[in-house]
């Protein structure tokens, strides 16, 4: 089978008149939806945002709820040549203000119950559509159908994501047609997912995660979904048997494992559960295999360069702890913080990337995609990272979420890793705030599993025998639940200004 894909709405518009019957979409109420169904739908949009007025290059975006149609509207941007462009649901008024005017979409599209905070943009030369989770709106309401494909080169825009921005403003990444047809076939081939697959969608739809890994991968394979509407444990454990793959966040595999139904029986008609977005603890990736015989494959990526390393399907073991190896088409290498220089395995460094998964910069930020690119076309993630003696990539946090603590470099996950081990401890997130003699100080912020949290005391006197004295906490807080972003990550710059006047006093 040959792996190369001349686009994602290509590989999707294949698919339907292979196999125009096929179900693309299960849905939670029994009904099914066909490749030719949701052809035609797409067509319908590609109708509507023609008539709205959208040209090859012009920004179409979606703030809406999780429906069918929301797809049908991402394949009719691509078939048009629009650049889509998906916003979180939860994002507000304010934060939609700055989308808006440093995206300048042609149309956006939003849920009818908006349609009275939208009317502004109106004024502003946005056409404004509405579309339900129910497939209610204006956006549905053309009948012809448009079939004609915009011709477009790799390099043309496919969609803007915005970065989830832990600092700053948020920056949108543009990803190229080339990007999202590379990444995915690279991935099709790696995890071996074929038109014989039915995915159990649970992922919001508005991220690389759900959209560009989860959906492209389905519609340009002609596989099948099993479509959530969010994730709840007990619908996907009674989705399993009609099922062969789960992709999911963290949080999605904890709350598995609470279940009392999680069983080898469960899941003995799966053949694979990914992890992504965020680190998997290490425990639950050994105790979801000791509970159902399936280890959770773990990879990385990032919202400017999809998918870029995995670990592996089936050619050696998946390690917890790590994300395994580069893709296919990508290259990874670890280089020093301060020189620059290529770092040998073993040596922690920020982790770069180069392939033609990696975006093709950030809207309207030329000096800042130009900061974050090497003269030789590798990207600066941001991530630090040490790669080991089987060429296993491990992610040891956020470049950011270093501390430098008396002139010393500590990293958060090493400390995090000890301290989750105690017990009576959930989970930690390690900080630095301003330490009037060290620069930084080091602060563990813990979740207790239970009622009866453990003491300060005894997590210090814990780590004391296993770290060196300048990577031990000069503090530990308890909390019932760590600030996270939709995606699961551990929000630690909310956390750093939590704790900031800590050690000030």
């Amino acid at each position: 089978m040959d792996h190369q894909i001349d686009g994602i709405y290509q590989g999707f518009l294949r698919q339907a008149q292979t196999h125009p019957e096929k179900p693309l979409f299960h849905l939670p109420e029994g009904r099914t939806l066909t490749y030719s169904q949701v052809l035609q739908t797409s067509r319908r949009i590609a109708t509507k945002l023609i008539g709205d007025g959208v040209v090859p290059g012009d920004r179409v975006a979606a703030q809406v709820e999780k429906s069918p149609e929301a797809i049908a509207l991402y394949l009719a941007t691509l078939q048009v040549g629009g650049v889509y462009l998906p916003l979180n649901t939860a994002y507000t008024g304010a934060e939609m203000d700055y989308f808006m005017s440093d995206a300048a979409p042609r149309v956006l599209v939003c849920d009818p119950s908006q349609t009275a905070a939208h009317v502004q943009r109106g004024k502003d030369g946005i056409v404004v559509e509405t579309l339900g989770a129910g497939g209610e709106g204006t956006l549905l309401a053309a009948e012809q159908e448009h079939t004609e494909v915009a011709q477009l080169r790799a390099s043309d825009p496919g969609a803007i994501l915005y970065t989830s921005g832990t600092t700053g403003r948020s920056k949108g990444a543009v990803l190229t047609q080339g990007n999202l047809a590379a990444n995915c076939a690279s991935l099709i081939q790696s995890w071996e997912y074929t038109e014989a697959d039915v995915l159990i969608h649970a992922l919001p739809i508005f991220h690389i995660h759900g959209l560009f890994v989860a959906v492209n991968m389905t519609l340009v394979s002609g596989a099948s979904m099993i479509w959530l509407p969010k994730f709840d444990p007990d619908a996907v454990l009674e989705s399993m048997p009609r099922a062969t793959v789960l992709m999911g966040v963290p949080t999605f595999y904890t709350r598995l494992l609470s279940s009392q139904q999680l069983s080898a029986e469960a899941c003995a008609g799966m053949r694979l559960f990914v992890s992504g977005s965020a680190p998997l603890l290490a425990s639950d990736h050994e105790a979801f295999e000791a509970r159902t015989g399936h280890a959770i494959l773990e990879r990385y990526g990032m919202t400017e360069t999809g998918m870029n390393t995995s670990n592996p399907y089936r050619d050696g073991p998946r390690r917890p702890g790590t994300v395994g190896h580069p893709l296919p088409g990508v290259q990874v290498r670890i280089v020093d913080r301060e020189s620059q220089a290529s770092l040998p395995q073993g040596e922690v460094g920020i982790i770069e990337v180069r392939g033609d998964n990696v975006f093709a910069g950030y809207w309207n930020m030329p000096e800042k995609t130009a900061e974050e690119f090497r003269e030789d076309g590798f990207f600066i993630t941001g991530d630090l990272g040490v790669i080991d003696e089987q060429g296993y990539l491990s992610i040891v946090g956020r470049d950011k979420d270093l501390v430098i603590s008396g002139g010393f470099n500590i990293y958060p996950k090493e400390v995090e890793g000890l301290i989750d081990e105690h017990p009576g401890v959930f989970e930690s997130a390690v900080i630095g705030v301003p330490h009037p003699d060290l620069g930084e100080g080091l602060v563990a912020v813990v979740v207790p599993t239970g009622d009866d949290a453990p003491e300060e005391t005894a997590i210090l006197q814990a780590l004391a025998g296993e770290l060196a004295r300048f990577k031990q906490p000069r503090a530990v807080r308890f909390v019932d639940a760590l600030p996270r972003n939709v995606m699961g990550k551990v929000q630690k710059a909310q956390l750093r200004k939590q704790y900031t006047e800590l050690f000030s006093s």
